[in-house]
């Protein structure tokens, strides 16, 4: 069954929407990742499993279980350090994230202006 062309233009305004705000959570402040954070903890993780490997190759005294319980804590630490995002600077989205006319508009959600618009059209019936 085919789409009225009201329920197209709803269609086509809630893609847009949507398509806006997956810029908006992809570039929200403090979600952003640093490259280098990531492969300063990639490095650690493979410095802290070689310790792991080493401490278990050592042996179980005392040297091994050291080397072994500091391997995991830097593999632990890399992991933390790689995934944890930066907190005061977030890039921005391009500009053809933005669209120029999509103003934000304060005090009302994007379902309540679909449902005003509804009720207004249907009010002109």
């Amino acid at each position: 069954m085919p789409l009225s062309e009201q329920e197209q233009r709803l269609l086509d305004e809630m893609e847009r929407h949507l398509m806006r705000n997956e810029a908006d959570v992809v570039t929200a402040p403090g979600r952003a990742l640093s490259y280098r954070n990531i492969v300063i903890g990639t490095l650690l993780v493979l410095a802290g499993l070689g310790a792991l490997v080493f401490g278990v190759v050592v042996g179980v005294n005392a040297l091994g279980i050291i080397l072994g319980v500091a391997g995991f804590l830097v593999m632990l630490g890399g992991v933390v350090l790689a995934v944890t995002p930066l907190r005061g600077s977030a890039p921005s989205a391009p500009a053809s994230a933005r669209p120029a006319s999509a103003a934000p508009r304060s005090g009302s959600s994007f379902m309540d202006r679909i449902n005003d618009r509804w009720d207004r059209r249907n009010e002109g019936r």
